[in-house]
C-alpha cells in the first residue's frame, strides 16, 4: 500500500473524528430553569445543579402582562450572582421590554432574551442589550414566524424556540417546534455566525436526543431536572444531568 493512500486514509479518519467531535454531546449545554426550583434555598438549589453538570442558569422572567403569570426580577437575579461562575441566561417575557434591560444587566446576567412581539424596535432593543454588555437573544413563541430574523441575524448571539406557549412550566413539548429549530438552523449556518440555539419547554430524556438532531444546542429543563433531584446524589441532580448528556450522546453518533 502506497503512502499517499496510507495517508488519506488516515486524513479520512481524522475528519471523520472532527465531525463527531462536533456533532457530540461535548458541544451541548443544558440550562436548567431556576422557575422549577425551590425557592426556599434557591441558591442551593444553583450551586447543586452546576456543580451535577449544568453549565447555565436560565432565569425566567413574566410580568403577569405579556404572559399570564409573575415570577422573579432583577433582586433575585443579584441574590444568584454571588453564588455561581455559570452563565445567568434572562429570558424576558415582559412588555415592555426596554426599561428592566439595564436592571437585569447590573444585576449580573449574561445573556439577555426578548420576544419581537415585546419590542416596539426590535433592533434598538438587540443594541441596548448589547451595550450593557450582555449577549442579546431572540425569542421565538410557537406561533412567532422567524423571519423576525431576516433583519437582525448579524447582531443576534441567542436564538430561543419556545417548544411550549410561554408562561407556566411543566407544559408538554410542541413537535412542530423540530421544524422551527431545523430553519432556525439552517439560517445560522447561512448567517456563517456563531450563534446559540435554545430550545425551551417539555424538554426531558424521552425527546432531548432527538431535539439535538434537529439542530438544537441549549436546551432549557425546569420540571425535568428539579423535579428528579435525589438526596442520594452528592449534589442532588448527578443523576438526571447524567441522563440527559447520555441521551444528548446518542444524538451526536
Amino acid at each position: 500500500m502506497s503512502l499517499n493512500v496510507i495517508m488519506g486514509k488516515v486524513s479520512g479518519r481524522m475528519r471523520n473524528l472532527k465531525v463527531k467531535l462536533v456533532k457530540g454531546f461535548s458541544m451541548y449545554k443544558i440550562a436548567p430553569s431556576i422557575l422549577s426550583a425551590n425557592f426556599a434555598k434557591l441558591g442551593e438549589e444553583v450551586a447543586n445543579v452546576i456543580a451535577s453538570g449544568a453549565d447555565i442558569i436560565h432565569f425566567d422572567v413574566m410580568d403577569n402582562h405579556y404572559v399570564p403569570n409573575l415570577t422573579i426580577g432583577p433582586l433575585v437575579c443579584s441574590a444568584i450572582r454571588p453564588v455561581t461562575q455559570a452563565p445567568i441566561d434572562v429570558h424576558l417575557m415582559v412588555k415592555p421590554v426596554d426599561r428592566i434591560i439595564p436592571d437585569f444587566a447590573k444585576a449580573g446576567a449574561n445573556i439577555i432574551s426578548f420576544h419581537p412581539e415585546a419590542s416596539e424596535h426590535v433592533d434598538r432593543t438587540i443594541g441596548l442589550i448589547q451595550e450593557h454588555g450582555c449577549k442579546a437573544g431572540l425569542v421565538f413563541n410557537p406561533s412567532t414566524p422567524l423571519s423576525y430574523l431576516d433583519h437582525v441575524m448579524d447582531k443576534i448571539d441567542l436564538i430561543l424556540i419556545m417548544s411550549v406557549n410561554p408562561g407556566f412550566g411543566g407544559q408538554k413539548f410542541i413537535p412542530s417546534a423540530l421544524d422551527k429549530l431545523r430553519s432556525a438552523r439552517q439560517k445560522i449556518n447561512e448567517s456563517g455566525r456563531d450563534i446559540m440555539l435554545e430550545i425551551d419547554g417539555g424538554v426531558n430524556t424521552n425527546n432531548i436526543a432527538e431535539i439535538a438532531k434537529a439542530g438544537c444546542d441549549t436546551f432549557v429543563a425546569g420540571s425535568a431536572v428539579y423535579g428528579a433531584g435525589k438526596d442520594t446524589d452528592p449534589h442532588r441532580y448527578d443523576s438526571i444531568i447524567a441522563a440527559l448528556r447520555s441521551e444528548l450522546a446518542k444524538a451526536g453518533k
